[in-house]
């Protein structure tokens, strides 16, 4: 995770944005809260995603697949 735009890629295929097409992101790890879990105090438990921020637009997309790299852009 970092405040530096990275592209991402899941095997050989390069992620775009959705709404923009831009390709570069920043990302946090997302927890995907369920009530139940919540209501046992048991959010820790859930599961989580990694969410890629667009750097040009915000848009987040959201990913459970545990391949996902990031990549550094040299600039």
């Amino acid at each position: 995770m970092g405040n530096k735009p990275r592209r991402a890629a899941i095997g050989e295929m390069w992620i775009n944005c959705q709404v923009c097409k831009g390709d570069l992101f920043r990302d946090r790890e997302v927890k995907l809260n369920s009530s139940g879990m919540e209501l046992m105090n048991l959010a820790w438990a859930n599961e989580s995603a990694t969410g890629l921020i667009c750097w040009s637009c915000g848009y987040v997309q959201l990913f459970v697949n545990r391949e996902i790299r990031m990549h550094r852009v040299d600039k």
